[in-house]
């Protein structure tokens, strides 16, 4: 059986959407071709470096 009053105090309400997009859109990842153009940006300056 189902107790409500029990169930309702460890009720927690989720964010709010506005904070979820806030944290979403903060949150930034690389893709591949971030990756890539930083390992590009590292070999150009290993290759003056030598020069």
């Amino acid at each position: 059986m189902i107790r409500f009053e029990e169930e309702i105090k460890k009720f927690k309400p989720c964010a709010e959407l506005s904070e979820v997009e806030d944290v979403i859109y903060k949150y930034e990842t690389k893709d591949i071709i971030d990756v890539l153009n930083e390992m590009i940006e590292e070999l150009k300056e290993e290759k003056s470096a030598h020069e």
